[in-house]
């Protein structure tokens, strides 16, 4: 279909969610950017937001409805993990079922009318924003950062020094089975010496 890229995306993106999660720890959920600045939404607000606003798109602008609560039961990390594994994963396999016609129809998009792949790019754009704003929060915790879209510092620094993309888990399964267990990632080496960024030492 022309629009399988779109669904490909939706893919990894929901799988980059999980990810980031994982490397949180359960004391770290109360956490702000800033101490007592209720402005900057805590790690738990953060996985509130994603599974609350997720679900709402999905059902009043792509007509996607998967028939459960957005939030876990019991909200602790992992619970959350779950929760948004298994219902992105019911909005996924929606997806996969959506012909051509149904995606170059038009829907609406708080009160104007746009695209249904349009609406599915900003929703990615939505969910890639937050993940970033959780992956510098990590770094505000002192956290290790396995890759999320390629090399980080922790995986060994830069692309153009042949920094490898190391991922913490292969698979979904193999997360929630390490993550079940206190956490199975794998080992990063670190940057070696090498700059993580392209201006080192300027600041």
């Amino acid at each position: 279909m022309s629009y399988d890229f779109l669904v490909e995306t939706y893919e990894t993106e929901r799988m980059k969610v999980v990810s980031v999660w994982s490397e949180f720890r359960d004391e770290d959920l109360p956490m702000r950017p800033r101490r007592g600045d209720p402005r900057g939404r805590s790690v738990h607000e953060q996985m509130v937001h994603q599974c609350v606003s997720e679900n709402l798109w999905f059902i009043s602008m792509l007509g996607i409805d998967v028939s459960a609560p957005p939030l876990p039961a019991t909200e602790t990390r992992l619970e959350f993990m779950k929760r948004y594994a298994e219902d992105s994963g019911k909005r996924l396999a929606a997806l996969r079922a959506k012909d051509d016609f149904w995606w170059e129809s038009e829907t609406k998009f708080f009160d104007v009318q746009r695209s249904r792949p349009w609406v599915m790019v900003r929703r990615i754009a939505h969910t890639a924003h937050h993940r970033g704003q959780q992956m510098a929060m990590l770094r505000m915790l002192g956290r290790d950062l396995h890759s999320n879209y390629g090399p980080t510092a922790d995986t060994g620094g830069l692309m153009q020094n042949h920094a490898p993309t190391i991922y913490g888990y292969s698979s979904l399964s193999e997360l929630f089975d390490g993550e079940a267990a206190g956490g199975a990632k794998t080992p990063l080496p670190g940057a070696a010496g090498k700059a993580a960024t392209e201006r080192p030492d300027k600041y």
